[in-house]
């Protein structure tokens, strides 16, 4: 890639909608535009203001042949997304007109652009920060109002500016440590050892309040997975369609109607939950059966979470017990299901199962206890319990490793503190914390870093 070509690309998704946009962007859009649209009052692209919107037509550069009737809107730099000369082309929503636009913008001396370039143009030219770049892509693949909020919050730069804080301190303690260093002949001390460890301890102790939420931050992102497991004809596929709101899995009276791990994503209190549906546990002889409790087992390998789903109006059999048993080392949530029937399970059968572990009474038929079975999936897979729109959240691997790395260095930074050590070793393990968290903002970061970050986007953006 070279930074000083112009690129272009559709930046709405495939298919055919009402509005397809194409984008440019870089120190020759506004020539490139020029080349190719006819404005209706005769004005090149050029000619216009920055931050208006135009009527006229899209046309091929070499031919002058008509591919559109188009609104152009005009961002000059730097109050643009990349800080660049950017032009849109609002066209009609048809995949051929957005083709052959966008081959008329590279016939006038564009290049494609590659996937996320628009935003790495935006963090390198100073309008976003590595966070509050990869918060661009969370907003946009977000399933959840929560995880929309996380990452609005993460775009405001939220994130940023406590990672800022902590940057700063760090840096503030690092001077005073080499100016004792630049000093000690003279044997001046800029900062008391009892000071600097209280201050490094200070800054550690923000590091590892950010570390403590990076689990709950993966969840809001990414989701959970969690199954629906218990013998035949509990209810697991009536409970599957009640929390989807739709008839996803074929329920019969019949016992082992689902044969297979049926799969829907919902929205459980603003968690992303990959609910499956899986094949009764138990012993059979069917072949197609047993085949379906293999595929249980391995989804139950792979689950972050049990919902263990009994027969409320039926005793607890011998299959209920070994379903019980096998789940023990799991994170579960016990569903005991039709409980608008007579009751023959009594929370003493439960006894030794139910430990530690929350216990809801449904019924798939009438609702009753849906919303007590959405609190509990939340508050088991939320390691916290907190609520995610609050505070600042991690919900990137990458900054979860770069704070690990950090709070390993400030712990041995006091540990040389402690000891009176040397000043250079201390100051050496500072600046190892320092690079680690400014990796997370783009303060410290390589090509190699930047290109899988922006490996992720689509083109457009």
């Amino acid at each position: 890639m070279n930074a000083g070509d112009t690129i272009c690309a559709i930046a709405t998704p495939p298919g055919e909608g009402g509005i397809g946009i194409i984008r440019l962007s870089g120190e020759k859009a506004l020539d490139i535009a020029s080349t190719v649209f006819a404005g209706s009052g005769g004005r090149t692209v050029r000619d216009y203001k920055t931050h208006t919107l135009h009527h006229g037509e899209l046309r091929a550069p070499d031919t002058g042949v008509r591919i559109d009737e188009v609104l152009v809107a005009v961002m000059k730099a730097p109050r643009s997304y990349t800080r660049e000369d950017v032009v849109e082309f609002h066209c009609h929503g048809g995949p051929l007109v957005l083709r052959l636009g966008l081959e008329a913008l590279i016939r006038s001396g564009a290049r494609l652009a590659e996937p996320g370039e628009f935003t790495k143009r935006a963090f390198l030219n100073g309008r976003l920060d590595l966070a509050q770049a990869e918060a661009v892509m969370d907003l946009i693949q977000a399933r959840t109002q929560t995880g929309l909020r996380v990452a609005l919050e993460q775009l405001r730069g939220a994130l940023s500016d406590e990672v800022g804080r902590i940057r700063e301190g760090l840096t503030r303690l690092l001077v005073e440590v080499e100016a004792g260093i630049d000093f000690s002949d003279e044997g001046i001390t800029f900062i008391a050892p009892q000071a600097l460890a209280a201050g490094i301890e200070k800054v550690a102790e923000r590091v590892e309040r950010l570390i403590q939420t990076a689990e709950d931050g993966r969840i809001v992102r990414e989701g959970v997975t969690a199954a629906l497991v218990g013998r035949p004809n509990v209810g697991k596929s009536s409970l599957l369609n009640a929390l989807a709101r739709a008839d996803r899995a074929i329920v019969t009276p019949i016992p082992g109607t689902t044969r297979d791990v049926l799969e829907e994503f919902v929205n459980v209190r603003g968690i992303p939950v990959r609910l499956q549906d899986t094949a009764g546990l138990r012993e059979t002889q069917d072949v197609v059966e047993r085949e379906g409790v293999r595929r249980t087992h391995d989804a139950l390998a792979r689950a972050e979470l049990v919902l263990v789903v009994l027969d409320g109006s039926a005793p607890l059999d011998p299959e209920d017990r070994r379903t019980l048993e096998l789940l023990q080392e799991k994170s579960a949530v016990l569903v005991v299901n039709k409980a608008d029937l007579p009751p023959r399970v009594e929370p003493a059968d439960l006894k030794g199962f139910a430990e530690l572990r929350r216990i809801v009474w449904t019924s798939a038929t009438t609702g009753a206890g849906l919303d007590e079975l959405r609190d509990a999936i939340r508050d088991t897979v939320l390691t916290q319990g907190l609520e995610p729109s609050e505070g600042v959240l991690i919900t990137h691997l990458r900054h979860h490793s770069a704070l690990e790395r950090a709070k390993t260095s400030l712990d041995q930074a006091l540990v040389s503190v402690q000891r009176h050590m040397a000043a250079e070793c201390i100051a050496a393990d500072l600046r190892v914390a320092i690079n680690a968290i400014g990796e997370i903002i783009g303060e410290t970061t390589t090509d190699d870093i930047l290109d899988r970050i922006f490996r992720e986007f689509c083109i457009g953006k």
